[in-house]
């Protein structure tokens, strides 16, 4: 297991380099550059240029990405265009507001996702199961911004429970609805798929009790497909935040990395890019970690 730990952990760093690459040579794709946003008419152009040099605009995107990798080695991300402070402080300062959200959301998905699809598996088109079938796939087909936008509108608007941004219980309820259809199919399917299995039928003939059969035998095994699907989430919720955090008005990463996209703040952008995409891989790894716990049999000291 450490050596499964330490190779993933060095190829990370391969990963991130192709990330920000790719991220960075999108990013200048878009036409203009931050200086384009300026809208005083006063501006002369020679303040522009100057403006552009002294963010290394001036330079070729290709040289340009070099000085970024180089200073982000070092963790130095450079400062926002905006505000002028380090970008490591924006996003250290926005970056648990935006954990604060997604805790709690998957913590619930787990709670709700996993006893409501045993519960269908084990009781297969009765009333429960085609109750929660028709929710999950309504769940799947509504779009979270309209989610968020209904749950406004009845809370804050209609019945005046709760205020309209800045808490964090409408956010929170949203991103766990947007999450949690999907992953109580999977957890269904995955049960059912075991309860057909010969060992299930075994345990069965054996006289075990059903409550034995279900949690001890079936349920372990019916959540390594969930460690998998729960790992390759993340960067659903990391999507989900951006549109989350900005329409409830929630000061976390996802809204700052909305502002800096129209605001064509590349250094936070970039910043936002790594942070995302180093916390995604970090989870994935903590996913496949799981699996080991979750079935004793698998063992990465093996697979080289």
């Amino acid at each position: 297991m450490h050596k499964y730990i330490a190779k993933r952990l060095l190829l990370l760093v391969p990963l991130l380099i192709g990330i920000s690459l790719v991220s960075f040579f999108v990013m200048h794709l878009a036409p203009g550059d931050p200086t384009s946003l300026f809208i005083d008419p006063n501006v002369k152009p020679e303040e522009l240029a100057r403006v552009r040099a002294n963010w290394g605009l001036d330079q070729p995107v290709y040289i340009q990405y070099f000085i970024w990798l180089k200073n982000a080695v070092l963790l130095d991300f450079g400062r926002s265009y905006t505000t002028g402070q380090p970008v490591i402080g924006e996003i250290a300062e926005r970056l648990p507001l935006t954990l604060l959200l997604m805790i709690p959301s998957y913590i619930l998905t787990l709670l709700i996702c996993i006893p409501i699809g045993v519960i269908s598996a084990v009781k297969k088109n009765s009333w429960f199961d085609n109750t929660f079938t028709i929710l999950s796939f309504a769940g799947m087909a509504i779009p979270t911004f309209w989610l968020g936008l209904m749950l406004m509108l009845l809370f804050s608007v209609q019945f005046h429970f709760l205020p309209a941004v800045g808490n964090i219980v409408l956010p929170l309820i949203t991103m766990t609805i947007g999450s949690l259809a999907g992953l109580t199919r999977y957890q269904r399917a995955a049960m059912l798929e075991v309860l057909n299995q010969d060992f299930i039928r075994t345990a069965r003939a054996k006289g075990l009790p059903e409550r034995i059969v279900i949690f001890k035998h079936a349920l372990r095994n019916a959540l390594i497909p969930i460690v998998t699907i729960l790992g390759l989430s993340l960067p659903d919720l990391f999507g989900g935040a951006f549109i989350i955090e900005t329409i409830f008005a929630w000061p976390g990463m996802g809204r700052l990395g909305v502002q800096s996209i129209f605001q064509r703040n590349y250094p936070v952008i970039m910043g936002i890019v790594m942070f995302s995409a180093l916390l995604i891989v970090l989870g994935n790894l903590l996913a496949d970690i799981s699996y080991a716990l979750v079935d004793p049999r698998i063992r990465y000291e093996k697979s080289k």
